[in-house]
């Protein structure tokens, strides 16, 4: 089974560490709303396999909300609430967490807590390969079932965020924990929504459950305007979904760049979260070039990453400032600021000589008769933008003697290329959380296969960073788990450098934001 990191085709809406917003909000405001209606949501990729709990790519994961509940979510204002869970505590090492009552699967048969407890063994088995370890559910953790449809969940380190995590983690019913094949293609869940089709490469369908009320915050699909049946189609091109948005193809999608400005002049409705939308990882993998510090420092300087944030986010994004960057922060601050590598063309140029980097007659540098040839992946869902730039960082590792060659993948491509051929050097793919623990595996660790370390860092300082912070509770860390991201910049292990607010559009329909569109949210309007 792969493995796959949260990554961003709907423009970095991925891995968010909350799930979820009460029945108000926006999506209540603006105009009458209709029952029986049908929601159009554009997603920019095929997802490929649906299993919940095996992929974080963020198509999937936003999928994932439609069929599958947390045991807790966030709301806008970053406050816990009710999910399949009605009360929880955490204490030391350990939560409790009691069950609403009468919570069904798809197929109507009940969601219990130990449903719950074999959740938790799945992912937290290492033999399962479930890319939420470490990230959602902490390593070594073990579920168990009491009175009252009461589970206790214990771990042997310190968890700061836990409850945020487990606001991540679908759950899945007792049918597919049986046989998880059959997620491939279909759902079993306790979610608002259940698949009914599934068109690869085109559209899926799902059709809203009667009965349902253990939503986030106790949502209800009993609320008037809620769409009976949520259509997604796959839309790889922005503009189209843009065109598709303003003539009644579709009531919902993740636009950015220019079509966003364009929409934004039509005074359509819009969800907005901020989130990275530049991030720049080096392989040190044995034998890639990226496992040369000096390599790594070079690139980066030779770039000039305040124009590749323009350029990136046509204008309209921030620099970047910290990885665990999605809405709601758990750790504010700014871990980019002084850690990053300036941008220094010449001591780029001179860093690659002194270690051995040297150019020939043709201009290409080489060392030991190995030419500093890179592949450069970027992710298509950037769009027109993220193309722009990828050009232009491109050409300027030419002038410094980088053969480059450039890989343009969609999320799906890019997450097979990442956790399963390892043929990258450079790759241009947002990892969004919204706590610094959840970055940790894919920082440190076991690299790929055996982990969520896909770029293969060994970074001691951070290491030490991290187990500092870790050992306090909640935000007491928070200047110890910026200093760990300042540690990765120094060495150029990532480079973070653009932020950009990420809007879905609707049209005919409003809906709430919190990590992913939020499903009991979304409203259906007259106009």
């Amino acid at each position: 089974m792969r493995r796959a990191a949260a990554l961003a085709a709907l423009v970095a809406l991925g891995l968010a560490g909350c799930a979820g917003a009460g029945n108000g909000g926006p999506a209540t405001n603006g105009g009458d709303v209709v029952d029986g209606a049908t929601f159009t949501f554009a997603l920019s990729a095929d997802p490929g396999n649906l299993d919940p709990q095996m992929s974080a790519a963020s198509n999937l994961y936003q999928l994932s909300f439609f069929a599958y509940d947390t045991l807790l979510n966030i709301d806008a204002h970053n406050q816990l609430v009710s999910g399949l869970a009605s009360t929880w505590q955490a204490t030391g090492k350990s939560v409790r967490l009691t069950l609403n009552k009468g919570i069904t699967c798809s197929d109507g048969s009940p969601f219990t807590a130990a449903d719950v407890v074999r959740n938790i063994a799945f992912i937290a088995d290492p033999n399962s390969k479930s890319p939420f370890l470490g990230v959602f559910v902490p390593g070594g953790a073990k579920a168990t079932a009491g009175a009252g449809e009461t589970v206790t969940i214990t771990y042997p380190g310190n968890a700061p965020f836990v409850l945020q995590g487990l606001a991540g983690v679908p759950m899945v019913c007792a049918k597919a924990l049986q046989d998880r094949g059959m997620l491939a293609q279909a759902t079993d869940g306790t979610g608002p929504y259940r698949l009914t089709e599934v068109v690869s490469g085109d559209h899926l369908t799902y059709v809203k459950r009667d009965g349902y009320t253990w939503g986030p915050g106790g949502a209800s699909t009993a609320t008037k305007g809620m769409p009976a049946t949520i259509v997604v189609k796959i839309v790889q091109n922005e503009t189209t979904a843009a065109n598709l948005l303003l003539s009644g193809g579709l009531n919902g999608a993740a636009v950015n760049g220019a079509d966003s400005q364009r929409l934004g002049q039509l005074n359509l409705f819009a969800a907005s979260t901020v989130a990275i939308l530049g991030e720049m990882w080096f392989n040190h993998d044995k034998g890639r070039p990226g496992a040369d510090p000096a390599v790594r420092k070079a690139l980066t300087q030779a770039l000039d990453l305040g124009q590749l944030q323009k350029v990136l986010t046509s204008g309209r994004g921030a620099p970047a400032t910290e990885l665990a960057a999605n809405e709601p922060v758990a750790c504010p601050g700014n871990s980019v600021q002084g850690a990053v590598p300036a941008q220094d063309l010449a001591a780029a140029r001179q860093g690659l000589d002194n270690a051995g980097w040297r150019a020939g007659s043709d201009g290409v540098r080489s060392k030991d008769g190995k030419p500093l040839a890179i592949a450069f992946l970027y992710n298509t869902g950037l769009g027109a933008g993220g193309s722009a730039a990828a050009e232009l960082a491109a050409n300027t590792w030419k002038s410094l003697g980088v053969r480059v060659t450039i890989k343009a993948q969609d999320e799906t491509q890019s997450v097979q290329t990442l956790f399963s051929t390892g043929d990258w050097d450079v790759g241009w793919e947002q990892v969004n959380v919204s706590s610094p623990d959840q970055m940790v595996p894919f920082l440190s660790g076991p690299a790929v296969p055996n982990g969520n370390n896909f770029a293969h860092i060994e970074n001691p300082g951070y290491d030490a960073a991290v187990a500092r912070a870790a050992a306090a509770q909640g935000t007491a860390g928070c200047p110890d788990w910026l200093a760990a991201e300042a540690e990765l910049f120094r060495n150029a292990d990532v480079i973070p450098f653009a932020n950009q607010v990420v809007k879905i559009f609707g049209k005919k329909a409003r809906f709430d934001v919190v990590g992913v569109l939020v499903p009991t949210s979304i409203r259906m309007l007259a106009s």
